[in-house]
């Protein structure tokens, strides 16, 4: 019964979420501003100091990296252009075609180092050798908390 009441309670915060959020998007404000916010403008520069640089948004990053040529928008060929370098170390024989053998180069070259018997199957001992070897992350070097004197 409490996951009943909790699934009706969380419907109804999503609806009345999507009622606030519906009836402020029918206002004029452009949809970027949504997105990513306006820089901050520093003041800095007024008082002699060097303007302290502004912190840009991911989407703004982004934004930067698709727009090559600068003109604050991207083309669709700007878009595209990850796709198509993607593609093209894919298209070994650069026909302009990706066959399966292309596709699945990388996985079929993992299997054939890993078939060390050459019999067209992998052993259990064999197979272990194809694992996914993934970086440690590196954990946080945090201090402890700082503890107050007057406490104890």
């Amino acid at each position: 019964m409490g996951r009943f009441l909790a699934g009706v309670a969380s419907a109804l915060l999503l609806v009345g979420a999507g009622l606030i959020w519906w009836t402020n998007g029918k206002q004029s404000a452009p949809l970027l501003s949504a997105v990513a916010p306006p820089l901050a403008r520093s003041t800095a520069a007024s008082d002699g100091a060097p303007p302290e640089a502004e912190e840009r948004t991911r989407e703004q990053k982004r934004f930067d990296r698709y727009d090559k040529d600068r003109n604050e928008q991207v083309s669709a060929d700007e878009y595209l252009a990850n796709r198509r370098k993607a593609f093209a170390r894919l298209d070994t024989d650069h026909d302009g075609r990706l066959g399966f053998d292309e596709w699945a180069k990388k996985t079929i070259d993992k299997f054939a180092g890993a078939d060390a018997d050459r019999s067209k199957a992998l052993t259990r001992t064999e197979f272990a050798t194809t694992r996914v070897v993934r970086k440690a992350r590196p954990k946080p070097n945090c201090p402890p908390p700082a503890r107050d004197e007057d406490e104890s």
